[in-house]
């Protein structure tokens, strides 16, 4: 079900949302709500990434970096795992 909120915003920043709804041809609701959606993912990534952060650094991952080598790491490793499985 829909529901219909009602949000204050400065004239500027609807000025802009006019002249992106132009620009992109979507209706100003649709660019608000694909907002609202894009905050709403980020925010409950942020929300994970906070509960499995202890987890991370415990195991020596500490930054972006460390994580796709991490990740690499264990990619390669099942690729090897895999690859002596059908022998």
């Amino acid at each position: 079900m829909s529901q219909t909120i009602t949000v204050r915003i400065p004239d500027e920043m609807r000025n802009k949302l006019e002249e992106l709804s132009k620009a992109e041809h979507k209706p100003v609701s649709d660019l608000v709500r694909n907002s609202l959606r894009r905050y709403i993912s980020i925010y409950k990534f942020r929300q994970l990434r906070n509960m499995t952060l202890p987890f991370a650094e415990s195991s020596g991952i500490l930054t972006d970096d460390d994580e796709v080598l991490a990740l690499a790491r264990d990619s390669a490793r099942l690729n090897k795992e895999d690859a002596l499985m059908e022998w």
